[in-house]
């Protein structure tokens, strides 16, 4: 699938994607360190574990589908304008 023109990545300068990526795989680093110096036994920390990943999936999954929303909100507004600029452009108020 081919991207928009106006689509908002275009607008991300590589710094930007560069330190989104490299503070989420930091930050992802560090909690996998503190869990594996946690003195607890290994069922906990596998617990802990798979509930940061859980958390991690899932709020990718929030980001994204309040993205499609919006861009799908932003689409009908623009399908709507279309039909009002067309409707406005066939009327002829002296006629």
């Amino acid at each position: 699938m081919a991207k928009p023109a106006n689509s908002q990545a275009a607008n991300h300068s590589s710094a930007w994607i560069f330190q989104s990526w490299a503070s989420f795989l930091l930050s992802l680093f560090a909690t996998g360190v503190g869990l594996f110096y946690l003195p607890s036994n290994p069922w906990a920390k596998a617990y802990m574990s798979i509930s940061v990943l859980f958390t991690i999936s899932s709020t990718i999954s929030i980001s994204k589908t309040t993205r499609d929303m919006h861009e799908s909100e932003k689409l009908t507004a623009l399908v709507d304008e279309a039909r009002v600029e067309k409707l406005l452009s066939e009327h002829h108020p002296l006629k």
